[in-house]
């Protein structure tokens, strides 16, 4: 994963303490009030699709997006990438549309489309003119049971994503480093493999596997859809009732109950590549939104890396000068307790173990006496403002409902900033005590070699 992805998710996926679903899932009947400005319509179809759409009436645009619980938490070791290459498969057509069909018609109706895979999920987007969605919901139903699979666009797209791979990671230091301080971090959860897949698995992936994967988790009782934007509600739930609603529910997939063993020691791993300058990471094990403590968190790093003025870089770039760039950060977005971290690069000719000493030296001070109240309360405006900021959009208004919902309730989200508003000096303090551990972390370090040494 790239981690510079966590700063975009902070703005636009924003997530609040989740406790549990908030939708009865039971089929809602229609209203026929017209909706508030800002107000959510929901429903759930009888094959168990769940729907809701964002009534905007200033959007000049709309947008459709569905989600799928069938992000990379659902292979298995020796199957991972799955996921991923499914999302480039999602585009190589069905028998009504063919192959790169869908994304010509959505550019000729003067929209734009997309997809993404993370740990957690799979989802596809349009933004379209809102009179236009029914175009979204037409071809949307359509592969989602429907869709193509030839042998040969499998194996030419299982090249693209081993060549994606290589790029991103492969060619790619820092996120090679990362990637293995994931898979030393976790020893009993599949977020120890990257979302893309390990390379020999990608290799020895087939068709067949695919599609039965696809067939598995793209089902209408595993996905829900967002709309958002100046749409006909009535008209749009009728349309998706047509398209969708004859999809046949499909059996329950495996429902994840993954338990972490607990750390009892500090992991350090060492990677050599080719590199200008050497790199740490230092990760924490540390929850996700469904605990309290997430909001403290938050805080933390907030106040060790908002920016130049954040505790890490004064200390590091600005004081000491010893590194080039250095910083925090924190992923709660996901279903599962996930990672705290810290980093850093020396700068030119210095050591890189000055630098992950002075980060746990920055660490050692909050924890020896909490961050003043000033400190505290500019972290949480800049936090505060990113979440408004980020709901700018009817995208991403829809991708912050999604993002609730898909972690467990699209109704709670409210709660994200009333909780960090109670956060005081004390629990950046305590959380800082509690959760950034010596026993509890695992260090990455990356080591620079010439190219000839670095094993290509």
């Amino acid at each position: 994963m790239n981690r510079k992805l966590i700063t975009y998710i902070k703005v636009v996926l924003l997530v609040a303490v989740v406790y549990g679903c908030a939708h009865t899932g039971a089929e809602t009947a229609m209203q026929t009030a017209p909706l508030e400005n800002g107000s959510v319509y929901e429903e759930t179809l009888e094959n168990g699709l769940r729907v809701f759409i964002i009534k905007d009436r200033n959007a000049p645009m709309a947008v459709f997006e569905i989600w799928y619980n069938a992000g990379s938490i659902n292979e298995q070791v020796g199957k991972t990438g799955l996921s991923h290459v499914l999302e480039h498969m999602m585009f190589k057509g069905t028998p009504r549309y063919g192959n790169k069909v869908f994304s010509k018609i959505i550019s000729k109706s003067g929209g734009i489309d997309n997809a993404g895979t993370s740990r957690d999920f799979a989802y596809y987007f349009q933004k379209l003119a809102p009179d236009r969605i029914r175009i979204s919901i037409e071809m949307e139903a359509d592969r989602m049971r429907n869709l193509i699979m030839d042998n040969g666009d499998f194996l030419s797209e299982r090249d693209v994503v081993m060549e994606e791979r290589r790029m991103r990671y492969e060619d790619d230091p820092q996120n090679l480093v990362f990637e293995e301080v994931l898979a030393t971090a976790f020893k009993n959860h599949p977020y120890r493999w990257p979302v893309i897949g390990w390379m020999e698995d990608l290799k020895n992936l087939t068709r067949d596997e695919l599609m039965d994967y696809y067939r598995t988790y793209y089902i209408p009782n595993n996905a829900f859809i967002v709309i958002a934007g100046n749409v006909d509600v009535e008209g749009v739930m009728e349309k998706i009732k047509t398209e969708f609603g004859p999809i046949q529910k499909g059996p329950e997939p495996r429902k994840l109950n993954i338990q972490e063993p607990v750390q009892r020691g500090e992991k350090r791993i060492y990677i050599k590549k080719e590199a200008e300058l050497p790199y740490v990471i230092s990760a924490y094990k540390a929850p996700n939104v469904l605990d309290e403590d997430s909001y403290a968190l938050d805080v933390l790093a907030g106040v060790l890396s908002g920016g130049k003025s954040g505790r890490i870089y004064r200390g590091l770039v600005d004081e000491k000068r010893i590194a080039l760039s250095a910083g925090a950060g924190y992923s709660n977005f996901n279903k599962y307790p996930f990672l705290f971290y810290l980093e850093g690069t020396p700068l030119p000719g210095g050591k890189i173990e000055e630098v992950e000493l002075a980060l746990y030296e920055e660490v050692q001070k909050i924890k020896d006496e909490p961050p003043s109240e000033r400190e505290v309360q500019k972290a949480k405006n800049q936090i505060e403002a990113d979440f408004i900021m980020g709901q700018d959009s009817v995208y991403s208004q829809a991708m912050v409902l999604a993002q609730f919902e898909m972690l467990g309730g699209w109704r709670l989200k409210d709660k994200y900033i009333e909780g960090l508003r109670k956060v005081a000096p004390d629990d950046v303090q305590r959380v800082a005590r509690k959760y950034l551990v010596d026993d509890q972390r695992t260090v990455g370090t990356l080591i620079p070699v010439k190219k000839d040494e670095s094993g290509k």
